[in-house]
Order: structure tokens, then sequence, then C-alpha cells
């Protein structure tokens, strides 16, 4: 029977066909297991009786390695290595895997969500106590049978070892294990006895990248399957007026055309046919409201926000504009960011089979609970009769934080009577994606004569991302998006005194949405530049100057000395090449990063090297830190230098990689990261290489040019520079 537990319920165990289940929550009391029966899904580990062991993680993988860093966690505890166990996504359900961090670090919380540079912060109490908890039941078990002392038995390598060696497999006790009494809060290893984190171990989603076996929801092949593809309209907010049907069936290949309200799906035996039946249907469109729209019209509008006064203040320390207005020096700038879009390697994709009783979604999604709810909600079906069979993604960055490319295959899906996989183009992917915000800040500081900040405002204008997808999160009575400031009121220096607000203007028709490195790679790179312009303005170095700025902050002045150190910070360079400096305190982690690069007379920005200094406290897997830095970096300076989503007449103008391009592998600089070990808990990772990037390029510009950039991309702004 079904054991029903409070949302802040304690740690389950249950037998099922002679398998452990274990799953972890902070109990409140001590419990006991039951004896026999199926248990509620809140479980991370799966032991059966001939000993396989599966790893079911909480957090989804799109690339970013976190099976295996999460799975380390579990397997530290539990004494065993990565190569024991299989790895399986945990199955919809918010209650039992909902991200665990704090409201005021995460606007997941609650959610079955993975972003946000969450994962690892979140798991590094839960998942080592779910380990250490079976581990010790195991043992106990094995004690009971051989008649011993549990403290004379210890575990190894998925094996109990008593006294004069006996030792048994793991799978041997699992039955007897579940009728253990489950132990309440166990201590867990220290530092010094760790095995496997911070020792860099393989990824165990490499053999099957490798050998092409790893299915992702792109690759999904169900029995009877047909695939579709869609166009929707090109006009933000358009609607669906006609489509010629008959030409686009006369392609072979092709069975059904379906229509929504704003978009039209062509569905064939394979993709190609889809795609040449939506080639022929000429549809016509009505195109709405937004068939004016325009770039320039967003800009202005949010120009003109910025020049009133905030809509809500964030953060009011001391009387800034009276410490500027009385500073030695004044120095205001505003700055820039576009629309952006993600462009994951794989669009996006779902693969449905919807039925009178229910439905089966195939698909790489970052909230698989969202995505279960969506399809029942498009169908009229119960949530518990839509299964979910969740693949790792081929990049996400935020995009599969949503489920509108869901919704849209749940409408189509439930027109046909068939498995119908969804694929967008690459086009439609760009074209129709959700988009980071655009943003229009304006920043003042004061001077006073020795060079020293005296006071700081910060106004920034954008839209929220918070106020559509979870308002709930929105803080100051519904007013403040709290990720629309972040890395803004809270930064690795000691400024006397601070104001910093914020105006939501939503730009018409247009849906935005979380973006690697979410508020931080907005906020980081308005305050990273303004600093080096203060340090100009000074007349300081631009290290100097922000040590000067750090007070007693040693974890940031050591990202800061060591990335000096590291970088070779002031040695005589050649002309037209230049370093440029930023600093941040973002998902918990420090991080310093110097850029080195060369500007050519043609306006050329060519990226000779990359350092970075990090103190994400814990470091769980170095190889990872190591590899999402440098992937968040490339994917940074790729959309600082050329990409921006624009608008005219209502559309969007790019549309592939020809131009929303990535850094070309010759193009890449040279990229070392440095880590500050420490016992401090983990920070997140996976996007501060993305945060990093842009304050760097742009103070490196400066360095090098003598041009001062307050707008991204980069793109032609050098050109006869």
């Amino acid at each position: 029977m079904p054991v029903s537990l409070s949302r802040r319920g304690l740690l389950g165990v249950g037998l099922l066909g002679g398998a452990l289940l274990v799953g972890v929550r902070l109990p409140l009391r001590p419990a006991r297991a039951a004896a026999a029966g199926p248990f509620t899904p809140n479980a991370f580990i799966r032991i059966d009786p001939q000993g396989a062991i599966t790893f079911i993680m909480p957090d989804t993988e799109f690339g970013q390695g976190i099976y295996t860093s999460a799975g380390m966690l579990i397997a530290e505890e539990l004494e065993v290595g990565l190569d024991q166990v299989a790895f399986e996504a945990a199955p919809p359900d918010t209650g039992q895997y909902h991200t665990a961090l704090k409201a005021y670090v995460s606007p997941l919380l609650g959610e079955q969500a993975t972003g946000g540079s969450t994962s690892i912060r979140g798991d590094w109490q839960r998942l080592r106590q779910a380990g250490a908890q079976v581990r010790t039941m195991l043992v106990a078990a094995a004690a009971q049978q051989w008649g011993v002392d549990p403290a004379a038995c210890r575990a190894e390598r998925a094996v109990v070892i008593g006294p004069d060696d006996k030792r048994a497999p793991y799978g041997t006790f699992a039955a007897a294990a579940a009728a253990q009494p489950v132990p309440d809060k166990l201590p867990l290893k220290p530092s010094s006895a760790f095995k496997l984190i911070g020792h860099s171990q393989p990824r165990v989603d490499t053999p099957a990248k490798v050998d092409g076996s790893l299915v992702f929801g792109i690759d999904v092949r169900v029995p009877g399957m047909k695939v579709g593809t869609v166009l929707a309209c090109p006009v933000i907010g358009g609607r669906l007026r006609s489509v010629d049907e008959a030409a686009a069936k006369r392609v072979p290949g092709v069975r059904d055309v379906v229509r929504l309200d704003d978009a039209v799906a062509v569905i064939g035996d394979h993709f190609w046919a889809a795609k040449q039946g939506l080639a022929a249907l000429d549809p016509q469109w009505d195109e709405g409201k937004h068939a004016r729209l325009q770039t320039a019209d967003i800009i202005g509008a949010q120009e003109k926000a910025s020049q009133r006064d905030p809509e809500v203040i964030a953060k009011d320390e001391g009387d800034a504009p009276a410490a500027i207005k009385a500073a030695a020096k004044t120095v205001s700038a505003a700055y820039q960011l576009p629309f952006l879009s993600h462009a994951p390697m794989e669009p996006v994709n779902a693969t449905l089979h919807v039925r009178p009783d229910g439905a089966d979604l195939w698909v790489g999604t970052q909230v698989p609970a969202r995505a279960r709810d969506t399809v029942a909600k498009v169908t009229g079906l119960r949530p518990e009769t839509v299964q979910v069979h969740n693949h790792l993604m081929g990049g996400a960055f935020g995009r599969r934080l949503d489920v509108d490319f869901i919704t849209q295959a749940a409408a189509i899906a439930k027109q046909v009577p068939y498995p119908v996989k969804i694929v967008w183009t690459r086009e439609e992917d760009i074209q129709h994606d959700l988009l980071r915000p655009y943003y229009y800040d304006r920043l003042s500081a004061g001077l006073d004569a020795q060079g020293r900040i005296t006071g700081w405002t910060h106004h920034g204008t954008g839209a929220s991302v918070m106020a559509r997808w979870q308002p709930k999160g929105m803080q100051k009575d519904g007013k403040l998006d709290p990720d629309t400031i972040e890395g803004a009121t809270e930064t690795p220096y000691a400024i006397p005194a601070m104001r910093v607000g914020f105006t939501r203007v939503e730009p018409p028709g247009i849906t935005t949405a979380w973006w690697r490195g979410v508020g931080a790679t907005h906020n980081v790179f308005m305050v990273e530049s303004f600093m080096d312009e203060l340090a100009f303005a000074a007349g300081k170095d631009p290290i100097a100057f922000r040590r000067d700025m750090i007070g007693d902050n040693a974890r940031a002045r050591a990202v800061l000395d060591l990335v000096a150190e590291k970088s070779g910070w002031g040695r005589k360079l050649p002309k037209g090449v230049g370093q440029g400096v930023s600093l941040q305190l973002s998902f918990g982690s420090f991080l310093a990063h110097v850029l080195e690069v060369e500007v050519t007379p043609r306006g050329e920005v060519r990226l000779r090297r990359a350092v970075v200094a990090v103190d994400c406290g814990t470091v769980v897997q170095p190889d990872g830190v190591v590899a999402q830095i440098e992937g968040g970096l490339i994917f940074g300076l790729s959309a600082a230098l050329y990409n921006e989503i624009t608008v005219q007449d209502g559309r969007v103008q790019q549309s592939n990689f020809n131009n929303y391009r990535v850094l070309r592998i010759d193009e890449a600089p040279r990229i070392e990261v440095h880590m500050i070990r420490n016992d401090e808990g983990p920070g997140g990772i996976g996007e501060t290489g993305t945060v990093a990037a842009a304050p760097a390029l742009v103070n490196a510009i400066h360095a090098a040019t003598g041009k001062r950039l307050r707008r991204l991309p980069i793109g032609t702004q050098l050109v006869g520079a």
C-alpha cells in the first residue's frame, strides 16, 4: 500500500520484487522501513537482489555532466564506484524531486527543475545522506545475518566486508535491508576521507555518446511512429488563415496536415517528407497587431523608462544620490544587452502517443512535472495517466525550462491516432524561441579625491521572466523579479552608499525566458563594465581599483590576485592587444576572468587567451568545473561578439547559424582554469563562465583600442575605429 508522507517527510524504504528502494528527505523524526510492498517514488537508489544498482537522478542531464557529479555524491557515501551503477531519470514528482535550495538562492524553489546552477548546491546534503543511509542499512542487515557487531563491518565497492574478511555483495542483503530501522541524520565523510569527491572521474555518459547508443529526444523511435514538423506565423502573435492541404498531401510520404491557431504541422513517414510537405502548403496568415513591430521601438520604450525614477527599489543603503552629488568626480553610463536565442545543438522536439486512457511523452526537458502537466491539460487526461520518458538533451541553456513546444506537440498529437514525433527546424527553433530579455541600464557613481567609490546607483529596465514563469517568486508585493537584480545588489565590493532599482518594461508580443547565466549575465556585464570605466576615471589600474574596493572579502580578493598572477597582468603587450578583467560573485561562486584580445586595423577581434580563477567552495568534479567554465566562456563570447535577435515588421530576422553564430574552433582562445579549493559548501558553476565572458571582453577591447563599448553584440562597432 502507498505510504503517505508529509511534504517535508522522512526517508522511506520499501521492498518491491526483492529490490531495495530508498529515497531521502529531511527527516522530522526517526522512522522504520516498511517490510514489504511498493513505496511512493521518493527514491534515489535502487538495488536489486542480483546486485544491480541504479541511481535515480533528480537533475536532468543536458551536457553539463550532472549525472556524473551528482552520482559521485551518492556513490561516495554508498561506497560504490560510478562504473558499478546505472542512471535513471527521475519521474515527474515535484514533491519528491523538487529543487532543494532556499528561495533567496534560487527562483526554482519548489519546482522539479534543473537550472540556475542549483543542482550540486541543492544535492550536496541530500544525495550524500541518501548514500550514507543505504550503506548503513546494508551493513546492518549483513551484520545481523552474520551475527556480528555492525561496527565490525565496512563497505567497499558494493561489497559488505565483515570479520575474518567475510564478504558478500550488496544484492545479497537488499531484501533484509528493507526491514532495517531507517537511520536519522548520519554523520557524513570529512573531505579528508573522500575517494570520489574532489577527484576527476570519467563522465558516465561518454561511452554511450562515443558508440552512438545514447538516445536523445530527437533520436526517439516508437513502433508505428510518424514524424512531423511545424511552421508558426512568421509575425509574432499572428494567426493561421488558410493552407493548401492538397498540395502538401501530394508529396510522397505525407500523411496528415494538422492546423493550430497560430501554426500548422505536416506529418509524414519521415522528417524529409514532412518538411517537403510543409514547403508546399502555401500558408496564409493573419499577421495581427504586431506586424509593424521593430526592435528600435522596443529599445526606445526602455530608454524612456530608464530616464524616469525606478519603478521599484531593490536595495537602498546610505544616501547614494547625495554621495554622488558631493563627490570629487562623477561618472555616468548607459549599457544595452540584446534579445538572445538559446540555439542549442538539438532543436526542440517531442514525441507523443495520446490514447483515450493516457499518453506517453518522450522528450528532453528540464521540468518533467511541468511537461506532464501541460500534456494533461491539453489532452484532458489526468496527470497520473501521462507517462514522461525524459531523455538527455543536446544542450538547453534554459530553453527547456519552458514547455511551449510540448504544449504544441500535445495539441497536434491528440488529433492523430498514432505516435508522432514533432521536430522544429533550426529556423523555427531560432525564430520562435523564447528570448533572453533586452536590457537597458543606467549607472552613476561618485569618486572621492583618492579615486574610491563613494556612491553608486543602478537603474535597470527590461522584461520579467519570473512574472510569467513563476509569479509566486516575485518580491516586494509582486513588483520585483529577483532575477532582474541578481548580480547588481550583491557584488564583491564594499560600496558605502548604493541604490539599485528596476523598471519592468514588457516588449509587445515577445515572450522572454531564462537564458544561460540568467540575471547575472545582465548585471555583471553592467557592473564590471562600469567598474572599468570608474578605474579609468580614477586613473588607476583596473585590478588595483577593484582590489581597493573589495574590502574584507577574502575569497573575492584571492581569485582576483590569482588571476592577476596567472595571466601576467600588467606586462607589456603589442600594439592593438589588451587585457580586460571581470570579477563576480554569482551562483555562490567567486570568479575572476582576464581575457586577452587583439583588435586588428580592420576592427576584427581576435581572442588570444582567457585565464580564470575560481573559488566554488568544495570541488566535486574538477574536470567538470573546467569543462563548464570553458563551455560557458565560448557560449558567452559567441553571444557578446556576434549575436542578437532583432525584429523587423514583427518578424525575427535571424534564422540559423549563418546569422546567429558560434565561435569556430580557430577563433576560440586558449583557456586556463585555476581552482582555489576549500571546504566551503559547493557553489554553482554551470553558468559562471557565461557571466564572465562579456565584461572582460569589452574591457579588453578598451585596453587595446581606447574605445569603450557599452552595447552588445560587438558586431561591426569597431570597424573604422
